[in-house]
C-alpha cells in the first residue's frame, strides 16, 4: 500500500494513473465505435459489444486496482448475496462523489452485468465521446420539454419509443442501467440550497427513474438500491482518495421488486406520478435513516472504546 506516502506527493502520481486508465481504454473503445458505425451488421455489432464490454471490464478492474493500491482502504458490502449476472437490473443510488462511478463499477464487477449510463441524445454527435459510449452500448435517451410538446403535439410519446429503440439491444444481453436519483453529488450547501428534508441527501427527482421505468421496465428482473457511505471522508471524498486519505467504502444493497408501484404512466396519469413520487421518497427516507443509524452506531463503538481506555 502506497498510503504511507504523503499526500501531497501521493495527489500528483495517482490522479496520474487515474487519467492515464481512462485515456487508454477511451483509445481502445473509440476505433471499436468507428468501425460499428463503418459495418452495419447485427454479428459484427455484437463481436464488437463484447469487446466493448471487456474494456469496460478492464477500466473497472484498473480503477479498483488503483483505489486499494493508493488507500488502505476497507470495502464493507452488504445485501450483495442474492444478486447475478444473468439478470436486468434498474440501479439506484445516492450520489456524493464522482468517486461513485468507479466505486459502483467495482461493486458490479463479479456480480451484476456491467452498468450502463443513459446519456443524452445530443452527446452521440461530440466526436471520440459519442462513438466511444455507442461502443460501449451506452443508451441514449430524447426527452421534449413541455414547451416543444405543446408546439408539436405529434412529438408526444416519441421521447419514450426513441429510447425503447436504443435499449432494444438489451432484451438479449443482461444490463444494469444506473440512476443517481438525485441528479447532482450531495454537498452540505446543495442540502441546504434544495431545502432537502434529508440530513445526508439531496431530495430524489422521480421523473429520470420514471423515465428509464417507461421505456424499459417490463425488462428488469428487480430494482437495486445501493446505498454509499465513505464514513471517514465525509467531506472531499474523491480528493481524499487521491492522497491516499480513503479508509472505508460502506455499499449496502437492497433488491427490490418491479410491480405495480413502479410500472405506470408517470407522465400522463396524475394519480400514478403521485403515489411513484411518494414511493421513491419513502425510499430516500428509509435510506436517510440507514445511513443516520450507521453513523449513530459508529459514535457509540467510539465511546465505548474511549471508556474502555
Amino acid at each position: 500500500m502506497l498510503s504511507v506516502l504523503p499526500g501531497w506527493l501521493l495527489l500528483p502520481i495517482s490522479f496520474s494513473c487515474f487519467a492515464l486508465n481512462l485515456a487508454f481504454w477511451g483509445l481502445v473503445v473509440t476505433p471499436i465505435g468507428i468501425v460499428k458505425l463503418l459495418l452495419p451488421f447485427k454479428g459484427v455489432h455484437r463481436l464488437l459489444a463484447m469487446a466493448g464490454r471487456s474494456c469496460f471490464r478492464g477500466w473497472t478492474i484498473v480503477n479498483t486496482g488503483l483505489i486499494n493500491v493508493f488507500n488502505d482502504v476497507d470495502w464493507q458490502v452488504s445485501g450483495e448475496q442474492t444478486l447475478d449476472r444473468e439478470s436486468w437490473y434498474l440501479l439506484i443510488a445516492n450520489h456524493k462523489s464522482w468517486l461513485d462511478i468507479p466505486v459502483v463499477s467495482g461493486f458490479a464487477h463479479r456480480l451484476i452485468p456491467e452498468p450502463k449510463f443513459f446519456l443524452k441524445d445530443q452527446l452521440k454527435w461530440i466526436p471520440f465521446l459519442g462513438t466511444g459510449c455507442w461502443a460501449l452500448d451506452m443508451p441514449y435517451m430524447k426527452r421534449y420539454s413541455a414547451a416543444t410538446l405543446a408546439k408539436h403535439p405529434h412529438l408526444k410519446g416519441k421521447d419514450i419509443a426513441t429510447t425503447r429503440k436504443s435499449c432494444a439491444k438489451f432484451v438479449t444481453v443482461p444490463t444494469t442501467i444506473i440512476n443517481f436519483v438525485e441528479g447532482s453529488r450531495c454537498t452540505e450547501q446543495k442540502r441546504l440550497a434544495k431545502q432537502s428534508p434529508f440530513q445526508y441527501l439531496l431530495p430524489p427527482k422521480a421523473g429520470g427513474i420514471a423515465f428509464t421505468l417507461a421505456s424499459m421496465g417490463e425488462q428488469f428482473n428487480a430494482i437495486l438500491d445501493l446505498t454509499l457511505i465513505y464514513p471517514d471522508n465525509p467531506q472531499h471524498v474523491a480528493l481524499d482518495m487521491l492522497m491516499g486519505r480513503l479508509k472505508r467504502i460502506v455499499i449496502k444493497a437492497e433488491v427490490l421488486a418491479v410491480d405495480e408501484q413502479v410500472m405506470g404512466d408517470y407522465f400522463n396519469d396524475p394519480v400514478f406520478r403521485e403515489h411513484f413520487q411518494q414511493w421513491l421518497n419513502q425510499r430516500w427516507q428509509a435510506k436517510d435513516q440507514y445511513i443516520h443509524d450507521f453513523y449513530q452506531q459508529q459514535q457509540q463503538a467510539r465511546s465505548e472504546q474511549q471508556l474502555a481506555c
